[in-house]
């Protein structure tokens, strides 16, 4: 216990050194003032308990201790800068795997990506180009990483917010995927496919989402309920021909030879083709709001991707 008070002395007398000679503003003393009235009060010691001090003074030991501790290394904190062959090397790989994109070998690519990233960790460029190769297999939880990695080395980097926004609206993360396309567009205010994904996702935020409904906010349930729309398909479901192509389809075809469950012929799926577009010529005649409707709804399911297909 007798080491602890003198350790407490010594911070009390620093404290108090601090408190006379510190230039500290009045509500940073008065915070010092409690914390020296704390620390007595712990270890029932005071500035009158002189027999408590040692030969040195507190910041006495600390530079003493500092200067033995060996100093960090630089790059502890600075990536490392590569070789100019290793960066040449780099570049060639991002190359080849910009390549790959185009000839649609997404798993080559990530691989060339790969290597560059190895060779020159600190390209923002090389995460990014891999982001867009994980989004076309698919892959959207490594497309956010890469993103991610991406933009901690260039948080001025476009693209990589616009890859990101595209990722997690992939994943139905919607109001984070409008965040980052505001982003992209803050730094890339010209670019037409950020403004129009940005458009497409807080559409599809505001959408309600139906329990009928589809992927994508298509309003199946609003459709159905469509007073026009079921009175339209009700008038083609009794169509004799209609049904006679559906009970044909279900028993195997006309055929009465055929394979319960086979598949129709040509001659039937083409009839039932035909029989789709006079509905849909009907729809259009009898109510074209409903087909609007319709039009804009499928249009606003899917972001674009089309000047995201650029590799750099």
């Amino acid at each position: 216990m007798a080491d602890k008070k003198r350790l407490a002395f010594s911070i009390i007398q620093f404290l108090q050194d601090q408190l006379q000679n510190g230039g500290l503003s009045p509500d940073a003393q008065e915070s010092l003032e409690v914390a020296i009235q704390c620390l007595e009060t712990a270890f029932g010691v005071s500035m009158e308990d002189r027999g408590l001090a040692i030969s040195q003074t507190l910041p006495e030991i600390f530079d003493a201790a500092a200067a033995k501790e060996p100093q960090p290394s630089r790059t502890d904190s600075e990536p490392v800068t590569p070789s100019e062959e290793d960066a040449a090397e780099a570049e060639r790989l991002k190359t080849e795997g910009n390549e790959q994109m185009k000839a649609e070998n997404f798993e080559s690519a990530i691989s060339y990506y790969g290597k560059a990233i190895e060779l020159n960790p600190s390209n923002a460029v090389y995460y990014c180009n891999r982001a867009a190769a994980y989004s076309k297999l698919g892959n959207y939880a490594g497309a956010v990483r890469d993103c991610e990695r991406a933009i901690n080395i260039d948080p001025k980097y476009s693209k990589a917010y616009g890859r990101m926004g595209l990722a997690l609206s992939s994943l139905n993360k919607l109001s984070d995927a409008v965040v980052y396309y505001r982003k992209a567009l803050e730094l890339d205010p010209d670019n037409e496919t950020y403004k129009s994904n940005l458009k497409v996702t807080e559409q599809k935020m505001k959408e309600a989402p139906s329990p009928t409904g589809g992927t994508g906010g298509f309003d199946l349930a609003g459709l159905l309920n469509n007073p026009g729309f079921m009175s339209m398909a009700s008038n083609l479901m009794n169509n004799p021909q209609v049904q006679q192509l559906m009970s044909g389809m279900i028993s195997g075809g006309n055929n009465p030879m055929a394979t319960p469950g086979a598949a129709p012929s040509p001659n039937d799926l083409a009839s039932l083709i035909q029989a789709g577009q006079q509905f849909a010529q009907q729809m259009q005649q009898q109510n074209p709001e409903l087909i609007e409707q319709l039009r804009s709804q499928i249009r606003s399911r899917t972001p674009s991707a089309s000047n995201e297909e650029q590799q750099e």
